[in-house]
C-alpha cells in the first residue's frame, strides 16, 4: 500500500507512519515544520514533505491518515477528498490496528507514556515481543517512539483527547488517573469522568483493567464483566519499587505498580518485572537529565505542562536535590505554558501550583500556541505576563522566550539545578547548554 500522513511530525502520527513502513508500505507525510521527529523519519527512509500542499496527495495513493489537529480545509485532506482516497484520522487508523492485536491501552491524564513505555520494556524482556507506539522517545527502542515486535501484543498510548480512545478495543486498559484536562474540548470536568467511564465500558467480559485505586476521580463501574485490579502507593510493593527505580517521584511508583498489575494479569514472573522496572532509565523530556558543561549545570528536561504534573515534577526534583544540608542546590524552572485556551482554563490552578512550587526560582516565558488547536478569541485574553502577576511570589518572574538563553548563561551559577518545562518547543533550550 501507498499511504501518506498528514502531520507526519506528530508524536502520535510519527509512531503510526514506522508501524505502516516496518509492515512494507510505502510511507510519506507532511508536516509544517521540519524537526527531529522528521528528520528522524526521513533517515529511516520516508518521503517528507515540508509544508502542507495539494501537490503532495497523488491518486495512486491507497490510504491518507491525518493528525487529530488537521482541518478540513487543509488542502491535503481536501485534495484527497476530491480523488477519493480512503481517509481516516489517526484515532481510527490505529483504532483499526488494536482490532488486529491483544491491544494493550494506557490512558489517563499523566504518566500514560512512562507506563506504556515500561509495560513495552517488561513485556519484551519476558520474551512476549510486543509492538509499542507509544507518545514518547525511549532509548530502548532505539530512541524511538515505536517498537516493532513479532507477536501478535500491542501496547499503545491511549489519549481522551477529542474521544480518540473511543476508537480503540483494547482486552486490557489501564487508567493512570482522571484529571481535568483537554478543558478547550470537553468544557467540563464531568464530560472528562464521563468519557473515561465510556473507554472502560469498552473493555470485554475477557478483558482486564488496571486502574490507580489512589485516584478517586477514576468511574465506578458497578458489576463489571471483566476482571480488575486497583494499585495504590500503600501496597506492599510500593517500598520495593521506589529502592530500585531510577525515575524519581510518587507518580513513578505509582506508574511502575500499574506496570506490575499488567505483568501480573500476562503472568510475567516478578523476577523479570522487577528486573526490567529496575533497569528503566526513563524518556525522553520526562525528568529526562543531562549534564551541561557550562558552569557544571544539571539540566532536566521534562514535559510537564498541567499543574498537577508540574507539582509531581519539582517535587521529585526537590526530593532528589534537597533543600538543606551542605549539598543543598539551588533548584530553577523555566516553564512554557501550553495553549492560551488551556491557560485560561487552568488559571487558578497554575497559581496555586507555582505559589506553592518547592524550588527557588521560576521563569514563566510565552505561552505556546499549537496549529490547528488554538482559539484565542476563548482564552480570555490570557498571557504568561498576567499569570506571574496573579501568582505574586518573590522568584517567579516572567522573561520572554527569545531572551531566555541569555538570562540563564547571565543568572545561574556554577552546580543549579535547571528544569526546562512545558509541552511545546521549550525543549530546544536545553540543547543549547
Amino acid at each position: 500500500m501507498k499511504i501518506n500522513l498528514i502531520g507526519i511530525g506528530g508524536i502520535g502520527v510519527s509512531a503510526l507512519a514506522q508501524y505502516y513502513l516496518s509492515k512494507g508500505h510505502q510511507v510519506s507525510g507532511s508536516d509544517l515544520v521540519a524537526s527531529e521527529i522528521t528528520n528522524f523519519l526521513k533517515e529511516k527512509g520516508i518521503k517528507i514533505f515540508i509544508g502542507n500542499k495539494a501537490v503532495n496527495i497523488t491518486k495512486d495513493l491507497d490510504l491518507v491518515v491525518h493528525s487529530p489537529a488537521v482541518k478540513i480545509n487543509n488542502p491535503e485532506y481536501k485534495k484527497a477528498k476530491q480523488l477519493g482516497i480512503k481517509i481516516q484520522s489517526y484515532p481510527e487508523a490505529l483504532g483499526d490496528l488494536t482490532k488486529e492485536y491483544y491491544t494493550i491501552a494506557v490512558a489517563g491524564a499523566h504518566g500514560k507514556s512512562t507506563t506504556t513505555a515500561m509495560i513495552g520494556l517488561v513485556l519484551t524482556a519476558a520474551g512476549l515481543d510486543p509492538t509499542v507506539i507509544v507518545g514518547t522517545k525511549v532509548k530502548e527502542f532505539g530512541n524511538s517512539n515505536f517498537r516493532e515486535g513479532k507477536s501478535k501484543i500491542l501496547v499503545i498510548e491511549a489519549c481522551e483527547y477529542d474521544s480518540s480512545f473511543l476508537y480503540y478495543l483494547p482486552k486490557i486498559v489501564v487508567i493512570t488517573n482522571v484529571d481535568k484536562e483537554h478543558l478547550d474540548y470537553f468544557k467540563t470536568f464531568a464530560n472528562v469522568i464521563k468519557v473515561f467511564r465510556n473507554f472502560i465500558l469498552k473493555i470485554p467480559k475477557e478483558g482486564f483493567l488496571v486502574f490507580n485505586a489512589d485516584d478517586k476521580n477514576i468511574p465506578v463501574i458497578e458489576n463489571p464483566v471483566f476482571k480488575s485490579a486497583g494499585y495504590s502507593l500503600t501496597s506492599k510493593d510500593s517500598p520495593k519499587i521506589k529502592k530500585i527505580l531510577k525515575v524519581p517521584g510518587k507518580h513513578n511508583i505509582s506508574n511502575a505498580l500499574a506496570v506490575l498489575e499488567v505483568a501480573r494479569f500476562l503472568i510475567v514472573p516478578d523476577s523479570i518485572s522487577f528486573k526490567a522496572i529496575s533497569e528503566f532509565t526513563g524518556t525522553w523530556r520526562r525528568f529526562e537529565e543531562k549534564n551541561s558543561k557550562f558552569k557544571n549545570l544539571k539540566i532536566i528536561s521534562d514535559y510537564a505542562h498541567h499543574p498537577n504534573e508540574i507539582t509531581a515534577t519539582l517535587t521529585a526534583a526537590r526530593e532528589k536535590y534537597p533543600s538543606t544540608g551542605s549539598g543543598r542546590v539551588k533548584i530553577w524552572c523555566v516553564f512554557q505554558p501550553h495553549q492560551h485556551q488551556r491557560t485560561h482554563y487552568l488559571f487558578n490552578d497554575f497559581v496555586k501550583t507555582f505559589r506553592k512550587a518547592p524550588i527557588d526560582k521560576i521563569i514563566i516565558t510565552d505561552i505556546y500556541d499549537v496549529a490547528g488547536r488554538e482559539t484565542k478569541s476563548k482564552s480570555g485574553g490570557v498571557s504568561s505576563k498576567k499569570l506571574v502577576a496573579k501568582i505574586a511570589k518573590e522568584g517567579v518572574i516572567y522573561y520572554a522566550t527569545d531572551k531566555l538563553e541569555g538570562f540563564i548563561k547571565e543568572n545561574l551559577n556554577i552546580g543549579d539545578v535547571l528544569i526546562i518545562m512545558g509541552a511545546g518547543d521549550i525543549y530546544k533550550l536545553a540543547d543549547k547548554f
